[in-house]
């Protein structure tokens, strides 16, 4: 196993240590009951312009975030949450601040593919506070949303994949559901994809349907998914809807 202060080889990898994984310990000790020891891994494919200490480094944060996400206070105090934002502000305050004796127990670099597995301590009972404070000091928690649909969550899983869900407002039809006064027109989700410079790299836009194919008539109050890939070169997304 690799201490995350002890990493030896280039400079560049030295630095991601200390940038990545070198974590402060907490204002307010936890109890010892709270200490909860996690792992997490994480595999990235990155492009250029990205360098392979850039690519490691991601991973590395990515694991110790998905470590600290998963565990069951994490878990228990963020099951209502429907905000994408506020999550990943939670995970990662909580990883940058709330987690000790980190260790890279596993790394490796096949091609443009790079591989990280962290393992550490997690105080667990910072989750209540954390959430709390990042909850009333937020300035924008508001959903995206407009007369038909609205957007419940937009969360990235490890594959790339954008995943967002969305729940109908009115009655949606598509078609040969459609009939007069149907949202047809109105209910789309937009997907846009930026690179690291802020740079529009794609935007699409994709019918709120109820399923791929076919059972297409959402009534009020129920919940689709979107799958959408994301470009290799992308960075940041947002998703919204046509006002």
């Amino acid at each position: 196993m690799t201490p995350l202060l002890s990493i030896t080889g280039s400079g560049a990898l030295i630095a991601i240590a200390v940038q990545c994984l070198t974590l402060a310990t907490p204002a307010h000790a936890a109890s010892e009951g709270s200490r909860v020891d996690i792992t997490g891994d994480y595999r990235y494919a990155y492009h250029q312009p990205e360098t392979a200490s850039e690519a490691k480094q991601h991973a590395c944060m990515e694991a110790l975030h998905q470590a600290v996400s998963t565990t069951a206070a994490v878990r228990e105090h963020t099951a209502s949450i429907v905000d994408s934002k506020l999550f990943h502000a939670l995970v990662h305050t909580l990883s940058t601040q709330h987690v000790t004796d980190q260790q890279i127990i596993q790394q490796s670099e096949q091609g443009r593919t790079v591989y990280c597995k962290v393992k550490g301590v997690f105080h667990a009972d910072a989750v209540e506070r954390v959430l709390i404070a990042q909850t009333t000091s937020a300035t924008d928690q508001a959903l995206d949303q407009n007369r038909a649909l609205k957007i419940l969550s937009a969360r990235e899983e490890a594959d790339g994949t954008l995943v967002v869900t969305y729940q109908a407002l009115r009655r949606l039809d598509w078609l040969g559901t459609a009939y007069q006064g149907g949202l047809r027109e109105s209910a789309d989700v937009m997907v846009d994809f930026y690179d690291e410079q802020g740079v529009l790299v794609r935007s699409s836009r994709h019918p709120a349907r109820k399923t791929v194919t076919g059972d297409d008539v959402m009534n009020p109050g129920e919940v689709g998914t979107l799958r959408v890939v994301k470009p290799l070169n992308a960075k940041t997304y947002r998703v919204w809807v046509v006002k």
